[in-house]
C-alpha cells in the first residue's frame, strides 16, 4: 500500500483529500502545519507528499526544500491556490516533481498520483548504460556519470535526461517529453519541464571539468529540445 503524506491545513479541503485518497486505497498522514509535516518526515518513508504552500507556520517553499531533502527519492507535488508563474517556477526549483493549482478536479488530481507512482514502481528492463561522448546514463541502476564522477538528479531530472540520452542529436517535442517522463495524459502548464531542463544544465555544467566540456542540452523554439552529440 502506497503511503501518502497530505500537508494542507485547510480542514475543508484536507479532509475531502484525505477520505478520497483513503478510499482508493492509500496510507495517509494528514499534516496540517509544515513543522508537522517535518517532523513526520524525520520519522516516516513516504511514497508521494501533497504539499500546499499557503502554511499557518512555516513559508511553504522551505518546506518544499527540506521535505525534498529529507525525502530524496519521494514524488513531491505542490498543490497550491498561487497561480503565477513565477510561483510554478520557485516550487519546482524548490524541489517539487509537480505543481498543480485549486481548484482541481479531484479525478485529475487521483489521476495524477496514480501515474506518479505508477512510474516509480514500473520495472525497468535491464538495459546497456547509455554513453554520449563523456555522460554515461546507466538507466538500469538509475545512475549518470560525467567523466566517471557521478552526478546526484532528482527523479524526474534523470528520467527526463535518460529520455534525451536515448535519441543524442533528435530533437524531441515538448509533447513527447511531457508525455512520457510526466504522464500521457498531461494537461496544463508545461513550465515544468523547463524548470528541470534549466536544472539539468545547471548540474551538468557543475559537474563538468568546464562549462565548455559540459554535454549541451540546445533548445528547439516551438517545438522541444535536443542533447547534442558532442563534436569530438
Amino acid at each position: 500500500m502506497s503511503r501518502l503524506l497530505v500537508v494542507e491545513d485547510d480542514e475543508t479541503i484536507g479532509s475531502v483529500l484525505e477520505s478520497s485518497l483513503r478510499l482508493h486505497g492509500y496510507q495517509i498522514s494528514w499534516q496540517r502545519t509544515g513543522r508537522g509535516a517535518l517532523i513526520e518526515a524525520e520519522h516516516g518513508e513516504f511514497d508521494l507528499v501533497l504539499l500546499d504552500l499557503g502554511l499557518p507556520d512555516l513559508d511553504g517553499v522551505e518546506v518544499c526544500r527540506r521535505l525534498r531533502a529529507a525525502l530524496p527519492s519521494t514524488v513531491l507535488v505542490i498543490l497550491t491556490a498561487r497561480q503565477d508563474e513565477m510561483d510554478v517556477v520557485v516550487g519546482l526549483e524548490a524541489g517539487a516533481d509537480d505543481y498543480l493549482t485549486k481548484p482541481v478536479r479531484l479525478g485529475e488530481l487521483l489521476a495524477r498520483v496514480r501515474a506518479h507512482l505508477r512510474r516509480g514502481t514500473t520495472h525497468t528492463p535491464s538495459k546497456p548504460p547509455i554513453e554520449v561522448g563523456r555522460l554515461t546514463v546507466d538507466t538500469a541502476g538509475r545512475r549518470v556519470c560525467l567523466d566517471g564522477r557521478e552526478i546526484s538528479l532528482r527523479a524526474k531530472e534523470f528520467d527526463l535526461l535518460a529520455r534525451l540520452a536515448e535519441q543524442p542529436g533528435v530533437a524531441v517535442s515538448r509533447d513527447t517529453l511531457m508525455s512520457e517522463v510526466w504522464d500521457e495524459h498531461w494537461y496544463g502548464s508545461t513550465k515544468t519541464l523547463d524548470v528541470h531542463i534549466a536544472a539539468l544544465r545547471r548540474k551538468l555544467t557543475d559537474s563538468a571539468e568546464s562549462p565548455e566540456a559540459a554535454p549541451r542540452i540546445s533548445t528547439l523554439r516551438g517545438h522541444g529540445y535536443r542533447l547534442e552529440r558532442p563534436s569530438v
